[in-house]
């Protein structure tokens, strides 16, 4: 060892540079910037798309625009506006809809989450999974739509015409002194974030936004009656689309028609075609003058005529897609095979039975608006995070205690393992591409097949909620190990070879229930509550969980990924881990610079209620009246006030 120091000192070197040479924790990582933005063939998106930028432009606007809600209330980004996700803290909660339970155990609609409520499995001991203190199947949401049947789309200020339908979960409780009052429904799983999604090979959380995109709806070539219009040879055709690297359209295409988090229901695609394409884009909401993307839409306002979201999808996307002067008869049966499919359980309208009539642009409206978001989308990458600049040789962006904190993460505390890469993810594109199948011991020690990129962690019972274990509308599995054990390789696409792929045998053992897409862990200071059902506030939380060895692994060990097992971390590193978990933010991302920017928006909060503690409800629908809170525009210089974590918690609090 003395001999060891001589030389050290000879060659000038410090014990830390020494440390980074031998040692560095990140080696053979590389900064985001290297790492190719998955997305369709240039070939490919070139038989849709005219002019990407104007793409680009027609998606930002869609994304932010209120009207694209049934209420008009209701956009994209009221879901992502905050680091990607969704920071709101009233009226969040959702039962153990996905388990079947159907009761608030934590609080009740309106309730307005603390602290003390997170997380929501709480511990004798921090470090030991048993025994537990007490544990609630909540799920921390967001706010979405009240339950309502589509009638008909609306032009103006009020949204669509829908039928007022009573709700047996989300009504004000007896805390509020009038019972039955319909409260805006809150969604089943917490909400990812936009931002980096476009790495991930499939998207939600159960990963049913399918990597092809079929120009209608999340579900890929498992829907066969996605059809799409096109004008060939002066003749209209409906033709199947499979756009292969097309996540995130097949995600866009869900949430505009669910009935919980956007839509009336019963609505179409071609509706909503209908209600926004003679529209201007975000009227009533402000664009800032240097919006990144939108201003010129924002000098366009003061000139005559407005363009209308008609003259973006011209600008934006072929002829063939949008160009005949025929129109298009349709039946409700008609209807009903475009557009995307809701799976949220809740109570389903009756279509009309009387034809109508839309244009080949309204028929077509779910693949423009699946197109043009994922472009949009596919720009919000964050990329310039400390630790991005220290892989790329600035060794000073990293400290020593985030230092020490990456050998945790890469050694003792086995994150690695699953948030693998720049991407920190084992779901990304260039992960799962190369082995979308794989083949492990699981919890137990018996050996199963399962999705590359999602596991099983013990964060509730696995029947609280199947994840990709679940079944599409279709009757297919959203797993991709039971479509190729049943068969159907051939729905699944982009380059799926069963020749160097795992095998899987209709006898072999499949690990895929409870499992959820691994999510990137960039930016995790702002994008609390964590997990996919938001049930831990603090990174510290998130730290304690894996330390312990998961909440529920015992319940879940057939599932179980073999790596949730306890870590022994001593509090040093924990400390440590989390310095490193916040070297992974980006600034650009906390001041809302471009391509983070954006228009205003409002967006409801919770409802109001009387002095005396009652739900205020709204005489003309009988639903409850809605608090607004509202974030103004930001142009591409950011804002001077940064973006705080989840309940202004610290990170390192428990």
């Amino acid at each position: 060892m003395a001999a060891i120091l001589v030389l050290i000192v000879a060659a000038g070197l410090t014990w830390r540079a020494l440390q980074a040479q031998v040692v560095d924790p990140l080696a053979g990582l590389k900064s985001l910037k290297t790492v190719a933005v998955p997305g369709p063939p240039a070939d490919v998106l070139d038989q849709f798309v005219k002019d990407k930028a104007a793409a680009i432009q027609l998606g930002k606007a869609l994304f932010w625009d209120m009207k694209v809600g049934s209420d008009n209330k209701t956009a994209c980004a009221s879901c992502h506006f905050h680091a990607g996700v969704d920071n709101r803290i009233t009226n969040t909660l959702s039962p153990g809809l996905l388990g079947g339970d159907k009761t608030f155990q934590l609080g009740q609609p309106n309730y307005t989450l603390k602290p003390e409520d997170l997380p929501f499995t709480k511990h004798v001991d921090v470090n030991q999974a048993q025994p537990q203190l007490s544990n609630v199947n909540e799920v921390a949401g967001s706010q979405g739509v009240f339950t309502r049947n589509f009638v008909e789309f609306g032009t103006g200020t009020s949204g669509d015409t829908c039928a007022y339908v009573s709700d047996d979960i989300f009504h004000g409780g007896t805390g509020y002194n009038i019972n039955g009052v319909n409260t805006r429904q809150v969604t089943g799983r917490n909400t990812p974030s936009v931002i980096n999604a476009v790495f991930n090979f499939r998207n939600f959380w159960d990963g049913r936004a399918n990597n092809m995109y079929n120009g209608g709806d999340p579900f890929g070539m498992r829907n066969p009656n996605a059809l799409v219009w096109k004008l060939e040879g002066g003749v209209l055709r409906q033709i199947q689309l499979a756009i292969p690297g097309a996540s995130l359209a097949s995600q866009s295409d869900g949430p505009p028609l669910s009935a919980v988090e956007m839509s009336c229901a019963g609505r179409s695609f071609m509706k909503l075609g209908k209600k926004l394409l003679g529209q201007p884009p975000l009227a009533g909401q402000t664009i800032a003058a240097d919006d990144s993307v939108l201003a010129p839409l924002a000098a366009q306002r003061n000139k005559k005529p407005i363009p209308t979201y008609a003259e973006l999808v011209k600008q934006a996307f072929r002829p063939e897609y949008w160009a005949s002067p025929t129109l298009i008869r349709m039946s409700a049966a008609d209807e009903a095979k475009f557009g995307s499919m809701d799976l949220t359980p809740v109570r389903q309208s009756k279509r009309s039975t009387v034809k109508f009539e839309v244009s080949q642009m309204e028929a077509n409206f779910a693949l423009f608006f699946g197109l043009a978001v994922q472009l949009y989308e596919s720009t919000l990458i964050s990329n310039d995070a400390p630790v991005d600049r220290y892989l790329e040789g600035q060794t000073a962006a990293l400290n020593e205690q985030q230092l020490r904190g990456a050998r945790v993460f890469s050694g003792a505390g086995r994150c690695a393992r699953c948030h693998a890469g720049a991407e920190f993810t084992a779901a990304s594109f260039s992960s799962v591409v190369n082995q979308r199948l794989r083949r492990m011991p699981m919890g137990d020690g018996l050996e199963a097949v399962y999705d590359n990129g999602f596991y099983n962690i013990g964060v509730q019972p696995t029947t609280e909620d199947l994840g990709v274990g679940g079944i599409d509308p279709f009757g297919n599995p959203f797993s991709e190990t039971r479509m190729a054990q049943q068969g159907k390789t051939h729905l699944l696409g982009n380059g799926f070879d069963t020749t160097r792929e795992t095998p899987v045998a209709s006898s072999d053992r499949v690990a895929v229930d409870g499992a959820f897409k691994t999510p990137g862990l960039r930016n995790l200071e702002f994008t609390g509550p964590y997990f996919h059902n938001g049930g831990k506030s603090t990174l510290m939380q998130v730290v304690d969980f894996y330390n312990r060895g998961g909440d529920f692994a015992d319940a879940n060990r057939a599932n179980l990924d073999r790596g949730i097992a306890p870590l022994g971390l001593t509090e040093a590193q924990k400390q440590d881990l989390v310095a490193f978990l916040l070297a992974l933010g980006d600034d650009r991302v906390r001041y809302r610079k471009a391509p983070f920017d954006h228009p205003s928006l409002c967006f409801p909060h919770g409802h109001k209620v009387s002095s005396s503690g009652a739900l205020l409800q709204d005489g003309s629908t009988g639903n409850g009246v809605d608090y607004t809170e509202c974030i103004g525009a930001v142009g591409a210089g950011g804002a001077s006030s940064g973006l705080k974590p989840f309940l202004n918690l610290d990170p390192f609090q428990r």
